[in-house]
């Protein structure tokens, strides 16, 4: 009966993809599994077969998520049957396992010892020396969805090594025979989980090597590569150089050519005929970006390569086929195993690309040769990412690739910040830092190159943001101009293009204009004038504002690249054009306008695939939000160039804080912020910029007017968004002070009260953002000066918010803390009236809370509370500090200042709490007869002499010269101390273990000069014998 109703059950299709109605639930399932294993001995091994059979089509079929119970029968059931049952069966034991156990590695710890121990059945199926594939095959698959853990605690790390070295074992053993390329999938994906399922580290030696040379080896990255021939090492080293690569004679490259000479010959033919004229016309680009970069190496083209040697590298000919039916029988398997060739290089990229994410970048970066190159001199160039990029014929595999040179460019700018090539190039060796320039150029080119013969959409989108990586991190204030040049023209007309490839293209624009900016290159590109033909343009050139205004121009979704610029090479310059460029916009910048138009216009180009219904519908929302960041990134890096158009930028933010989208509205506030802070650039005491090139303070009050009475107030009080709110009150605390002082009284108040009542908002961005900008407020002179109450009411929120338990919400309080205190420094030059308004009772409430808050685990908050202390106490006056009760409260801010000091905190606190002993002891009603001053000289003498840090030791021997009087040091004993501290100081100013401290040594010596000049200047004849 089992057998029978076993058979029935296994008949049945349980897909909902054919059977929607199908209802089973998962707690059923579970119940008929453990019911079934209970009934079924392991010495029937025929059942047993069934049963397991049963439990891969159920789970596997129904998406069935087991509770712990169930999973815990199961692997019980079937580790058991691999020990009971004959061999024969464990085949179909181990898939059921392997379903059993997918995703649920952590679960099944108890018997991951009979499993994966030095016995377990795993490690014996999985070796190299089993005889029986299929078995080994089902072996690796059950060690792989052991690995697999998403969104879960990783596998202990005794087996993930386990598991790590099987894999890795097999994929350096060679291919057995009678297998076919698929053998390797399962290992990468096996390895890819180990280096993906949490933190991971390579062992010692040659193990990350070992790794990264599978994946490099000809059955893995260039699995099935017609004419590759190459013998690679078994371990790659960290080399500044590539290592070498051994290519066979050209005979092996030329043979899968040779053996087919009248096919190829004819495909060529007909690939020629079809398309002459797009290969002609990319043909002529192409040398002409060869002329521009002075290169001699073969040039892929439109169609992946360009034949001109006998025996083409790397030469995909089935790219040349046109369709699938002109296959016979066996051009139909070749075709399968070529497309079994692509996923075993899909699995091999998949897993470097973990590799890369789990590898900490600078020992990634002894690697960088083996998979970036750089200009290849002659002869075939190596086997590297770039080789894939541009000659797979898989557009999925390049995909990965690019997704893998993404990953290594991404945080690369340090390791490409030596790169250089802008000197004279040297004769006798050749620099690293001109090597890796050299990188970038050819990183450089393979993309460019790419990005023309790139057809898929996904792939050409992935090209364009791996650019994006690239430019955001190569230092091109070190390498020969040009290279963004080229880039800017060559990506120009795909903003024409569908969604994904517009928001990438913008994505690239928008890393363009923040790459080292202000860059020349870069300003000078902004500059030019909007002319549809530029000369020199590898992609057809049309006006990137003009098509949207034109009727009957095709998608270019739809259009080749090459085609188009035959196609409207007729009509670029034709009378019916609407939009040509004059003299007036000259002066304003393409970019600008572009993303304006994107954000505001309505899209009348509705051809689109991704587009929506209706003649007025905006652009879609990732390429207005992605348009709305370029402006920002243009505004903050190259604001001289947009201060012009200061209306047109404050009408697109207004039009965005008034749309219903909350992303829009944020993106739209933090363009506003943007402009205000340039304009803040403009005005600071040590800009260099002339007055008349600044923008007048009469159109700034005129901006933040229009700005402030709309939607911006609006998204101050919309109390359903905290993130915009929190937003607009960073836009608010971007207003220049000299404007907001000629702002009307009504409009000062209005902010100010908005300030302070989003200070009660429970959210915490919301209530960060408004403490930091009444900190930013109380810096304003209009404010600080005459504002008594503003003051007063600012202390009593920054106060209340010191207590939060927001971590985020204390330190800028603190820090609020600190302007406000640097504020009342300032206003003793105003008189002794602000000194009398300000409350007693408020300034000890300052200086308790500053004590409490210098006593803080957070860094920030020691660092600015600190830093409030030091001018609290430089502060009070003489009538408050004989007051009862402040006594205690002064003693325990000086001993809290002289701890911090004496700490283990971090550099930046202990050196913000000398300069705030400093800052006390400018002070002259401060007691320093008291006996917490010997505790703070001692601290500073201590740390002038034993700190590591040189800085911490500057700001201590600068405070301990602050005193203006002898009698300010007390007895002779002290004052000798401080000198003795002193002395020694600057005669071990140059012994450092930190070779980073060094730099500061002479700035170290010339405080302790000064520290000791003073002190000889204030000594008395009695000193003199201990000095």
């Amino acid at each position: 009966e089992l057998n029978l109703l076993f058979d029935q059950l296994l008949s049945e299709n349980y897909n909902r993809t054919f059977e929607p109605a199908i209802s089973i639930r998962p707690e059923e399932v579970c119940s008929l599994l453990k019911h079934a294993s209970c009934h079924v001995p392991l010495t029937q091994e025929h059942l047993v077969i069934k049963l397991c059979q049963l439990v891969h089509h159920l789970l596997n079929q129904l998406k069935v998520i087991m509770d712990e119970h169930t999973l815990d029968v199961l692997v019980n059931y079937t580790a058991g049957a691999l020990k009971v049952c004959s061999t024969w069966t464990h085949t179909d034991v181990l898939l059921a396992l392997s379903t059993v156990v997918y995703g649920n590695g952590p679960q099944c710890h108890q018997h991951l010892s009979d499993l994966l121990g030095e016995e377990g059945f795993l490690l014996q199926y999985s070796s190299p020396s089993q005889s029986n594939m299929e078995l080994r095959r089902v072996a690796l698959t059950c060690m792989a969805n052991i690995c697999l853990i998403p969104g879960q605690p990783p596998l202990d790390d005794q087996y993930r090594n386990v598991c790590f070295r099987a894999f890795l074992k097999t994929l350096q053993s060679p291919k057995p025979p009678n297998t076919d390329e698929l053998f390797y999938c399962m290992a990468l994906k096996g390895l890819q989980c180990c280096l993906s399922g949490g933190k991971w580290k390579f062992g010692g030696g040659e193990e990350l090597g070992s790794v990264l040379a599978a994946l490099k080896l000809q059955r893995l990255m260039f699995q099935g590569a017609p004419g590759v021939s190459v013998e690679w090492p078994t371990v790659l080293y960290p080399a500044p150089l590539p290592q070498y690569e051994g290519h066979s004679a050209a005979k092996t490259a030329e043979s899968p050519k040779s053996s087919e000479p009248p096919k190829d010959a004819a495909n060529k033919k007909r690939k020629s005929k079809g398309k002459g004229k797009k290969t002609k016309t990319e043909e002529s680009k192409g040398d002409e970006r060869e002329e521009r970069d002075a290169e001699t190496v073969p040039v892929p083209q439109k169609g992946r390569v360009e034949e001109k040697q006998p025996a083409s590298f790397l030469y995909p000919p089935w790219k040349l086929n046109s369709s699938d039916s002109e296959f016979s029988d066996p051009e139909g398997n070749a075709q399968s195993k070529l497309a079994n060739h692509g996923r075993v290089r899909q699995g091999a990229l998949h897993c470097l690309l973990a590799v890369v994410k789990a590898v900490e970048k600078r020992t990634l970066y002894g690697y960088w040769s083996s998979f970036i190159p750089d200009s290849p001199i002659g002869g075939p160039p190596p086997l590297t990412l770039l080789t894939i990029i541009l000659k797979d014929p898989s557009p999925k595999v390049r995909l990965c690739a690019l997704q893998v040179l993404s990953a290594i460019l991404d945080g690369s700018r340090q390791f490409l910040a030596v790169a250089e090539d802008t000197a004279s190039p040297r004769t006798s060796y050749t620099p690293f830092s001109f090597t890796l320039a050299t990188a970038v150029r050819e990183l450089h080119r393979t993309l460019s190159l790419a990005l023309l013969a790139e057809t898929s959409p996904q792939t050409l989108t992935q090209v364009i943001k791996c650019l994006a990586y690239l430019v955001g991190n190569a230092p091109y204030n070190r390498l020969r101009p040009g290279l963004l040049t080229l880039l800017w023209k060559q990506i120009r007309p795909y903003v024409r293009h569908r969604v994904n490839v517009r928001v990438s293209v913008l994505t690239l624009y928008g890393a363009l204009v923040t790459t080292q900016a202000p860059l020349p290159e870069v300003q000078l590109l902004l500059q030019q004038p909007d002319h549809s033909s530029t000369a020199g343009a590898l992609t057809p050139q049309d006006s990137a504002l003009s098509w949207r205004q034109r009727d009957g121009v095709s998608s270019p979704s739809r259009t080749p690249v090459g085609h188009s610029h035959s196609q409207r090479s007729s009509s670029t310059h034709t009378p019916h054009v609407p939009y040509t460029p004059g003299e007036e916009d000259s002066c304003r910048l393409w970019l600008l306008q572009l993303c304006v138009m994107l954000v505001t216009q309505p899209r009348e180009d509705q051809s689109d695939s991704e587009g929506m219904g209706g003649g007025a519908a905006l652009e879609p929302p990732p390429v207005r939000l992605e348009a709305l960041q370029v402006l920002s990134h243009l505004v903050r890096g190259y604001f001289p160039l947009t201060q012009n158009d200061l209306c047109e930028i404050g009408q697109v933010s207004a039009h965005c804080l008034g749309e219903a989208d909350t992303s829009v509205q944020l993106h739209g506030a933090k363009l506003l912020e943007e402009f205000g802070l340039g304009i803040i650039q403009q005005y600071r005491a040590e800009s260099n910029v002339p007055e008349n090139s600044r923008v007048p303070i009469s159109q700034v009050v005129q901006f933040w007017l229009e700005v402030l009475s709309g939607p911006l107030n609006r998204a101050l009080q919309n109390e359903q968004h905290p993130t915009l709110q929190a937003s607009a009150c960073d836009t608010l605390s971007s207003i220049l002070p000299q404007a907001f002082a000629q702002l009307p009284d009504k409009t000062q108040l209005m902010c100010i009260t908005v300030l302070l009542g989003l200070t009660y908002i429970e959210n915490y961005l919301v209530k960060t953002a408004a403490v930091r900008a009444l900190g930013i407020y109380v810096l304003f002179p209009c404010l600080r000066e005459q504002d008594v109450m503003f003051v007063a009411d600012t202390a009593n929120t920054i106060l209340a918010a010191l207590d939060d338990r927001s971590t985020n919400v204390r330190a800028k309080a603190a820090w609020s803390l600190g302007n406000l205190t640097d504020t009342l420094i300032v206003n003793e030059s105003v008189g002794v009236d602000f000194q009398e308004e300000l409350s007693d009772m408020l300034l000890l409430k300052m200086l308790q809370a500053a004590t409490r808050a210098a006593a803080d685990k957070d860094r920030q908050v020691k660092s600015n509370a600190v830093r409030a202390l030091g001018n609290l106490l430089h502060f009070l006056r003489q009538s408050q500090m004989t007051r009862p009760a402040f006594q205690g409260p002064l003693e325990d801010a000086v001993r809290a200042l002289v701890k911090t000091v004496q700490s283990e905190a971090t550099m930046k606190v202990r050196w913000n709490a000398c300069y705030a002993l400093g800052n006390a002891f400018r002070n002259p009603a401060l007691p320093l007869s008291a006996v917490w001053s010997h505790e703070a000289f001692s601290a500073l003498c201590h740390v002038v002499t034993s700190c590591k840090n040189f800085k911490v030791r500057i700001k201590s021997a600068a405070a301990l010269s602050v005193p203006t009087h002898r009698s300010c040091y007390g007895d002779m004993e002290r004052f000798t101390c401080v000198w003795r501290s002193l002395a020694t100081a600057l005669e071990n100013s140059e012994d450092t273990h930190d070779f980073l401290e060094y730099r500061y040594s002479a700035s170290l010596r010339h405080t302790l000069s000064q520290a000791l000049l003073h002190l000889l200047s204030v000594s008395q004849s009695q000193d003199m014998p201990g000095l």
